[in-house]
């Protein structure tokens, strides 16, 4: 809901109308500078009818009005979801949770083997249905190990069916054996362009974790006795979610022809209570998106362009920088500081084609290096085809230059920054990924305030979890787990 005014309606029509609903009793923020702060607020068929004062917006009550005293509590509008993941998000809420504290209980390997154990126990219909043991959120730098669980460690879990635990940023699996097999990854098997299979020391043997291209390739197989009826029940789960947070609108950031088609068939069948806005990943299908752009919601779903992904994940240490890791953790050659998920030739056409075809496009870029070839490659696409009518976004932008933030405000590039990082991941950017110098400028908000540029910042749930007042406060304090 947009609260467009703080003052009363006065018009006729307005005044004969009576509200369903009145909300009062406690703050309500506005999000009007002019007027940040209201009484009152009067609702009718869904829509602000009037806000203001309580006395004004009293006028609009009814016989069949319903009364909300907040009791004290603050009322929002609600929020707009700059980046996420929102199909992903009910696969999370589906699957057993492998988050360390504080939102959930996985300090190391031990645990996570204990929490798979029990949710398989738990939900055991569920998989020998679906053929797998799924775990969501473990995260290597809060874990006493400090690495993920291998194959090995998976087997202990089951030998019987698949388990794939899926790491925070959604960037990097681990397998058991029986997984492995599912997806025909041998000792035979190349590493695949923008993917790393991780090999057992000695060995080609594979260890069981898997990163980018390597894994999000094998997702459909992984989930491939899930079925249509269950996409669209991780689609439903997910917005919940999202709404319980406050969310009016969620995202799909990295959508498949295949995931926007359930999108659009969970909305035909009016299961969509809020809306939900994809963006179909660039180098799978860019017809699809050519052929199923909309401007407009059709209930409650649109596909609003593409989505681009050059590089990985920052704390995963596959975001591909412009320098070495500052001490990353793991078997890393001299030198190492990530790599490319696109190659700049793929980058520089999928730009060129957005542009051309006048579609938005968001990009994920976390590494220096990636934010170079996405800079060139827009900076030639509008050389040639001229702006984009809805701006080009920058996803993430962990690590970046102060030339860069210059040059993406002058190509009027709109930032989407991910300043939750500073609580999640600020002390393992400092002691590893960039170094106590850098950590500080990890999504740089500061760079773009003082640039006078507008920014969002958002949560990429399943990342971190879709917590709309954590989002608020990573971003105005900045403060890691640590303080």
């Amino acid at each position: 809901m947009l609260m467009a005014s703080t003052a009363i309606f006065t018009s006729s029509a307005h005044a004969a109308e009576t509200a369903d609903i009145i909300y009062s009793g406690g703050p309500i923020l506005t999000m009007d500078d002019a007027n940040p702060r209201a009484e009152a607020v009067a609702i009718k068929d869904g829509r602000i009818l009037a806000v203001g004062t309580a006395g004004d917006v009293m006028a609009l009550k009814g016989a069949g009005t319903t009364m909300v005293d907040l009791g004290g509590r603050t009322l929002l509008p609600g929020f707009i979801d700059a980046h996420g993941h929102v199909t992903m998000g009910g696969l999370q809420a589906a699957s057993a949770n492998m988050l360390p504290p504080p939102d959930g209980t996985n300090s190391d390997i031990a645990q996570i083997q204990q929490n798979l154990r029990d949710w398989a126990a738990a939900n055991a219909d569920l998989v020998k249905q679906v053929n797998l043991i799924l775990g969501f959120g473990y995260d290597e730098s809060q874990l006493s190990e400090q690495r993920p669980p291998n194959r090995q460690e998976l087997d202990a879990v089951s030998t019987t069916y698949p388990v794939v635990v899926v790491h925070q940023s959604g960037h990097i699996a681990a397998f058991n054996s029986k997984a492995l097999e599912l997806v025909g990854y041998t000792a035979a098997t190349p590493d695949p362009e923008g993917g790393v299979i991780r090999r057992e020391e000695g060995s080609q043997q594979p260890n069981g974790v898997v990163e980018e291209v390597a894994w999000i390739s094998v997702l459909p197989k992984v989930l491939g006795n899930v079925g249509a009826t269950g996409m669209k029940a991780l689609a439903k789960a997910g917005t919940e979610l999202w709404a319980s947070f406050g969310y009016t609108t969620a995202q799909e950031g990295r959508a498949t022809p295949g995931i926007a088609n359930v999108l659009k068939a969970v909305a035909a069948e009016s299961g969509l209570k809020i809306d939900v806005v994809s963006y179909v990943d660039v180098l799978v299908d860019r017809d699809y998106v050519k052929a199923n752009q909309s401007p407009t919601y059709v209930g409650h779903y649109r596909n609003a362009g593409l989505k681009l992904t050059i590089d990985g994940s920052p704390q995963g240490f596959t975001a591909w920088r412009d320098r070495p890791y500052y001490d990353p953790v793991g078997n890393y050659p001299p030198g190492y500081a990530g790599y490319a998920a696109a190659t700049p030739p793929q980058v520089l056409d999928a730009v060129d084609w957005a542009y051309a075809n006048k579609l938005q496009i968001i990009t994920h870029s976390n590494g220096e290096a990636a934010s170079d070839m996405l800079i060139t490659a827009i900076r030639t696409a509008q050389a040639k085809h001229g702006r984009l009518p809805t701006r080009p976004v920058l996803i993430h932008g962990q690590f970046q230059r102060e030339d860069q933030a210059d040059s993406f405000v002058a190509l009027g590039v709109f930032p989407s920054l991910f300043p939750m990082h500073t609580f999640y991941w600020g002390d393992w950017h400092r002691d590893h990924t960039v170094g106590p110098v850098n950590a500080d400028n990890i999504s740089p908000t500061g760079w773009y305030r003082t640039r006078g540029a507008m920014f969002s910042t958002h949560h990429d749930a399943p990342v971190a979890f879709p917590d709309s007042i954590r989002v608020l406060s990573a971003t105005v304090t900045r403060r890691s787990r640590t303080g």
